[in-house]
């Protein structure tokens, strides 16, 4: 095991060295303890229209065992683009299970930029800002778009010795409803979080009850909007559950979810469920964001998108009339 733990950090060292070597002074180490790098992409033009910033964290089973935890940061990115872009490096990371996929990844969001220069597509609007991004794209994904600041590359060099001085209060604590699959129990716990030092007491909080320390896996992400840096601090832990931790970020980022944390503890019961096991974690935190009004629930947001559609009926019928 420490052989394999070896070989992946020696993968990481030499891949990094190669980006920094290939990308020059478009690579920027954010955080080299925590492995947080950023890299500046553009689309090549002598004045680029198109830039986007690829912000990766690299856990430590990068890149035999897990992916890299990811975020797209530009002004544009928004609602198809985003899911297109995400969808293409996902499928990448698929097609390269095991293998080193950074430099795949950059270039593919090169290609995509340099399509977008080539086409017709009017330029971005970079002058916009997250303040007019909230109004007219609420229901998008406020995390892909932020404006690319001077020092956005720096964004999670947040430290949590800071975060100390500003809030040292206990959030709240909630719990959501168990779900039982083959004697595996999954439950949720949720606390609204605005700093790290926050993240770190609800941890050691949760941890003080007996069953929750003894549950086999405390899958845990949380995000965090810094309305300083206009921009999401976030993170995620596996706790042995290869790629749960990410995939319960993903899921938040999808819900388009801020400060708050939700913790996933599952005991379990000795039968292996396979890819259930990722579906209930993620289930068990949609409850409870849903319980807890982070998110709209199914029936609300039916609701919401059948008002929608009648007021675009009448607005029909009166233009035709």
């Amino acid at each position: 095991m420490a052989a394999s733990d070896a070989e992946r950090a020696q993968q990481q060292i030499d891949e990094i060295e190669a980006l920094s070597s290939i990308y020059g002074e478009d690579w920027c180490v954010v955080d080299e303890d925590e492995k947080i790098y950023c890299i500046k992409i553009n689309d090549c033009l002598d004045q680029p229209k198109w830039t986007l910033c690829l912000q990766v964290i690299l856990p430590p089973g990068y890149p035999t065992a897990e992916p890299p935890i990811y975020q797209l940061n530009a002004p544009w990115l928004r609602g198809q683009d985003y899911m297109e872009l995400a969808n293409s490096l996902e499928e990448i990371y698929v097609q390269n299970l095991g293998e080193s996929i950074l430099y795949l990844w950059v270039e593919k969001i090169r290609e995509v930029l340099i399509e977008k220069a080539q086409s017709s597509d009017p330029e971005p609007d970079i002058k916009k800002t997250s303040e007019e991004v909230d109004e007219d794209d609420g229901g998008d994904f406020l995390l892909d778009y932020q404006p690319i600041q001077e020092d956005s590359i720096k964004m999670l060099n947040y430290s949590t010795s800071e975060s100390q001085e500003v809030d040292e209060e206990l959030p709240s604590i909630h719990h959501g409803t168990p779900i039982t699959d083959r004697r595996s129990t999954f439950q949720a716990h949720l606390a609204p979080v605005v700093t790290p030092r926050q993240v770190k007491r609800v941890l050691e909080k949760l941890c003080e009850n007996k069953k929750i320390a003894s549950a086999t896996h405390n899958i845990y992400a949380y995000r965090i909007y810094c309305e300083d840096k206009q921009t999401f601090l976030q993170d995620c832990e596996d706790d042995g559950e290869t790629a749960a931790g990410g995939r319960l970020l993903h899921l938040m980022q999808i819900l388009n979810v801020h400060n708050v944390l939700v913790v996933v503890s599952r005991w379990y019961g000795g039968i292996l469920l396979g890819p259930d096991r990722f579906k209930h974690i993620n289930n068990c935190a949609r409850n409870v964001l849903v319980e807890y009004n982070y998110v709209p629930s199914v029936e609300e947001s039916s609701k919401q998108a059948g008002k929608s559609k009648k007021i675009r009926k009448d607005n029909k019928k009166r233009t035709e009339h």
